[in-house]
């Protein structure tokens, strides 16, 4: 007889406190107002995840040494733009314990893979692809399908959009059908109940300034050519994936 202490799957030993974890995101999660994702979809179509990182010029790409061995590596993008996106469209102050999880973004409970929506600049700072969460609920937006599923059905029904990048097409059919997923918090609009969850930020007037200031950022950037590692092409092209007009 073995005498192996046997462990079950982590998602299956955690299968029947979902719904607790899913109002718990319910009530805590704060999401962007639609105005906002209609008047700025994408806040910087100059990066993605694993993007090379440069200073603000564009001259000189980042670099870190580590501490460990001496050597010296070039810094591509981590969260850093995504979670400066986030914050703008929300028109929020930053308080600590606040993680940025993007819907569409990581699909892999084993943590082995990269996720490839998020190195892509479409949908990468796409503010209808993030929402703000308690830091200690991050791990489950990253690594339970379940609620991956309803936060997908959610921020369709709040944006109207689904995310087209290949990878993740065939979940992005199943929520635009307008399939309700098992667990869906009442609170959460559906196709026939149109509201806004709770937690969402309205379209303030910080808000507006923010989308100015930054569409005036883009608008020198694309035109100023001494930035001389600025996408431009790959700017142009997002933004007009968006029909987003500067």
């Amino acid at each position: 007889m073995s005498d192996r202490y046997i462990v079950p799957d982590g998602l299956k030993e955690i299968e029947q406190e979902i719904p607790l974890v899913v109002k718990l995101i319910a009530r805590t999660a704060r999401w962007v107002h639609p105005d906002t994702f209609r008047e700025l979809p994408i806040w910087y179509p100059e990066i993605a995840r694993g993007k090379p990182s440069y200073n603000a010029n564009w001259t000189k790409r980042f670099t870190n040494k580590v501490r460990r061995t001496g050597q010296v590596e070039e810094k591509s993008e981590a969260n850093i733009l995504a979670g400066k996106a986030l914050v703008s469209a929300l028109g929020a102050n930053k308080p600590g314990n606040w993680t940025v999880c993007h819907i569409w973004g990581y699909d892999d409970p084993s943590f082995v893979q990269t996720g490839s929506v998020v190195r892509d600049p479409r949908f990468y700072s796409c503010v209808g692809n993030m929402i703000w969460l308690p830091t200690p609920l991050k791990g489950f937006t990253d690594a339970a399908p379940a609620i991956k599923s309803m936060l997908r059905t959610c921020a369709f029904h709040i944006y109207g959009w689904a995310c087209q990048h290949p990878d993740v097409a065939e979940q992005a059919l199943d929520v635009r059908s307008g399939k309700i997923p098992p667990g869906y918090p009442d609170e959460w609009p559906t196709g026939e109940i149109r509201k806004l969850p709770p937690g969402t930020a309205p379209f303030s007037n910080r808000v507006a300034l923010a989308i100015q200031k930054r569409k005036e950022q883009l608008r020198r950037s694309l035109a100023d050519s001494s930035l001389i590692h600025f996408p431009r092409d790959q700017v142009r092209e997002v933004l007009e994936y968006w029909k987003v007009k500067l």
